[in-house]
């Protein structure tokens, strides 16, 4: 790895996996599970198989609106049947950039070929249970001509952000949370709405009160988008991200070492312990194939006399299958983002994807799916209303220990009338001196009376003490007067 490390720059050092996201036994890393939501299970739409068919399948699909499509076939249905199924129920054109994922028996993510059987790819089943998810990044989502192609991409870019997979920082985090709020809710009404409302959507896994209050104030600024223009300026900031898109596979090098190979629109991008240490252009990559559970690149490089040097990289991984896996994915997303038209004739020796295996890409390029469409003159879809959480407020009238946002962010009015909202930091210390004053205000009148009572008692006791003895003194004088 010595070559990558002397070719680029160390000054970018991003982290691609968060704390406690760990790899499996597969090498495969797991997104952390996005907060417990407290909403209902929205309702499960049904297609019937066509025909009247008795031997069915069943697959129910997860949209990335939350919802719910279950789906009978016939059992010798294909992914196709399936994946077109979910299109004409979504009325969605441009459908290249779009998959179906389900889990296998150790929970690692699969994309359901659309060439074969879904019986003989998934096992976990009947029901058979899949997600629709993005799995090809626009390179450039200006080039996406339906708006709700754009709401989906937003959709899953929320859920990659929410489940740690999307880094940014966060500056980012709360130009796109309030870009969400002025796509779902408009503009920002502050008579109407306070920064409470903003408690009750989830933007980050590391949303804060003060990160919810820049949130509104941010929203506040976004007054006159369309929800159209929203998402827009979110996706243009996404693009920009160094994590966009970026499908990230745990292998091993020569040397032991763990590594990671992230694959991109541009590219294979290397890391190693977090740090981003080499980058393979697509056009550089002469070679790529795979044996048992060892992946073979060979990258053509220019030295620095200008001769173009080929450097051999080799990387284990944990089995044959996962080896494979990465292999199908990477020869897509050449596919995909390199060609003008996927390649129909039988592959040589010396091509991209030159060793024994069947699988080639059988759908369309970027190139194709960005000129080829066909347009339409109008569409209609209802954007679908986030999931809600409880409010800060209330979760401190059930017995939470977070502090209240009311008193965190407090308007500041001018001459009668609200006119923004003041950031003011109260934490727990603050409200620990607020109930010890309150306590010593109801405390110290009774402690007064105490005292005055203690002293009372203290002085008819000393009183009644010293009385015998003057007594005493008195008779003991007249009795020596007398003597």
């Amino acid at each position: 790895m010595g070559f990558l490390r002397r070719t680029f720059s160390r000054r970018s050092r991003p982290r691609f996996r968060a704390p406690g996201d760990e790899p499996d036994e597969r090498g495969r890393v797991r997104a952390p599970a996005a907060p417990q939501q407290v909403t209902q299970p929205p309702a499960t739409v049904h297609i019937p198989a066509a025909g009247g068919s008795r031997s069915t399948v069943t697959c129910r699909v997860v949209l990335l609106d939350g919802s719910d499509v279950t789906v009978e076939l016939p059992k010798k249905a294909k992914g196709q049947d399936l994946f077109d199924q979910i299109i004409y129920h979504l009325d969605l054109v441009e459908t290249d950039y779009f998959g179906l994922q389900f889990l296998d028996e150790d929970q690692s993510q699969h994309w359901l070929d659309v060439t074969k059987p879904i019986k003989k790819q998934i096992f976990n089943g009947p029901p058979f249970f899949f997600f629709f998810r993005v799995k090809f990044y626009s390179s450039e989502p200006n080039n996406l001509h339906e708006e709700f192609t754009r709401y989906l991409f937003v959709l899953q870019l929320r859920h990659d952000i929410l489940s740690g997979r999307l880094k940014c920082p966060y500056d980012v985090a709360v130009e796109l949370g309030a870009f969400c709020l002025q796509s779902e809710l408009g503009d920002c009404d502050p008579q109407e709405h306070t920064p409470v409302l903003v408690s009750e959507f989830r933007f980050s896994p590391k949303q804060t009160e003060v990160m919810e209050a820049d949130i509104f104030h941010k929203w506040m600024e976004c007054r006159g988008l369309s929800p159209s223009q929203a998402e827009v300026n979110f996706l243009n900031k996404c693009k920009w991200l160094e994590m966009y898109g970026v499908d990230m596979h745990i292998v091993k090098g020569r040397d032991g070492g763990e590594y990671a190979l992230g694959l991109t629109p541009t590219g294979i991008l290397v890391f190693e312990r977090s740090n981003k240490i080499g980058l393979f252009f697509w056009p550089k990559i002469t070679r790529l194939d795979f044996k048992k559970s060892r992946l073979t690149l060979v990258v053509v490089e220019d030295d620095e006399k200008g001769r173009q040097q080929e450097h051999t990289f080799v990387f284990e991984l944990s089995s044959s299958s996962t080896c494979k896996q990465l292999w199908k994915s990477a020869v897509e997303s050449h596919a995909f983002f390199r060609l003008r038209q996927p390649a129909r004739s039988q592959a040589s020796r010396n091509d991209f994807t030159r060793l024994g295996s069947r699988f080639r890409f059988s759908g369309r390029t970027e190139y194709q799916a960005t000129h080829g469409n066909r347009l339409r003159r109008a569409s209609t879809f209802e954007r679908r209303p986030s999931k809600r959480y409880p409010s800060r407020s209330q979760s401190m009238s059930r017995g939470n220990t977070h502090t209240h946002l009311h008193s965190c962010v407090e308007p500041v009015r001018e001459n009668g009338q609200t006119a923004t909202y003041e950031v003011r930091e109260h934490t727990p210390t603050h409200y620990l001196s607020l109930l010890t004053f309150s306590f010593f205000q109801v405390i110290s009148p009774l402690c007064v009376c105490v005292c005055v009572s203690f002293t009372v008692v203290r002085a008819a006791l000393i009183h009644s003490v010293a009385a015998p003895k003057q007594v005493h003194v008195q008779k003991s004088q007249t009795a020596e007067h007398v003597d």
